[in-house]
């Protein structure tokens, strides 16, 4: 199992976040998410948002750090980018 995580750069409700995503496949996401306690309202699309303040906890519990370049490309090659406003199927 692997999962990715950019650094927390990305500004939102007066915190930083980072995006975590598989290469593989949402379940694989999904999974990863819950062991760590990670609610699946973080959830948007394609990607967990990460609050700043959890980014070392997941790192420690396996997740790569990759740049933020990196988690689209991956999102690309794997065939999971869900581009926002595009009609995405249902996740499970």
């Amino acid at each position: 199992m692997t999962v990715y995580i950019d650094p927390p750069t990305w500004p939102g409700h007066g915190r930083m976040w980072s995006h975590l995503v598989s290469d593989l496949s949402y379940d694989e996401l999904h999974a990863f998410a819950d062991r760590l306690g990670v609610p699946r309202r973080a959830f948007e699309r394609d990607h967990y948002d990460i609050p700043e303040h959890r980014y070392a906890d997941v790192v420690r519990a396996g997740a790569v750090e990759v740049s933020s370049r990196e988690v689209v490309r991956l999102l690309h090659g794997a065939g999971l980018r869900r581009r926002k406003g595009a009609l995405q199927p249902r996740s499970s």
